[in-house]
């Protein structure tokens, strides 16, 4: 079970690093400077995450519809990185400016491509927090690795929710998971890795968000606060 709660800490690792660092690799990329090394970088995201999705969710005990379940959310969470990824590339080259080319680019990047990534994350976390009610690694959660995981994941999904603009999906999102899991699945939160992980992930999400919408009042992405 120390290698299912290590896993679990490695993919909020990657999780966080794949959703966070690009936005601080504005650099043009040298082989190729109309990209920047944002772009690049995130070539990397889908391959890397998705890999872990799936070492997170196999196991024997999986259903034909569990796994179909698994492939077509993990296709709408790379459609919407993908679409993100070129998008906004896109959009830094052109830069600001009005017209008919920069709203779609700008309705591309901004908004339709962020719900269906976020959808897709959201969507992945049920599927795995359902399947691991027939997990054939039950057993006493370690906290030593999944508290800090459960930290990662859940200010990393605050941040990229509300940056992203899709608070209508995240927050909602966050606090029925929450509610979910602690009136239905209370006892599995001390048996379940995963379980547990979402569990604290998604209920600090809320909090952060929560905290957030009261301070400013509404939710602000943090560009426009100058914090990033």
């Amino acid at each position: 079970m120390t290698n299912r709660s290590s896993l679990i800490l490695l993919f909020a690792i990657a999780f966080s690093v794949f959703i966070i660092v690009p936005a601080f690799l504005s650099q043009p990329f040298p082989p190729y400077p109309l990209m920047h090394v944002a772009d690049a970088f995130d070539l990397l995201t889908p391959f890397v995450l998705m890999a872990l999705y799936w070492f997170l969710f196999n196991d024997p005990q999986r259903s034909a519809g569990q796994r179909l379940a698994f492939v077509l959310l993990a296709a709408l969470w790379v459609s919407g990185q993908a679409m993100h990824l070129g998008a906004n590339s896109i959009n830094n080259l052109m830069g600001e400016g009005v017209g008919s080319v920069h709203d779609l680019v700008h309705f591309y990047d901004e908004v339709l491509s962020h719900y269906l990534w976020h959808l897709g994350i959201i969507g992945l976390s049920v599927l795995l927090i359902l399947s691991a009610g027939g997990d054939s690694t039950n057993t006493v959660v370690d906290w030593r690795w999944i508290l800090p995981a459960s930290i990662l994941y859940g200010l990393t999904f605050f941040l990229a929710v509300n940056e992203g603009g899709t608070v209508p999906l995240g927050l909602p999102a966050a606090a029925l998971i929450t509610v979910w899991i602690g009136l239905t699945r209370r006892a599995a939160i001390r048996r379940q890795p995963l379980v547990a992980f979402f569990f604290v992930g998604y209920a600090l999400a809320l909090l952060a968000l929560a905290g957030w919408g009261i301070y400013w009042k509404g939710f602000p992405e943090f560009t426009d606060v100058g914090l990033l």
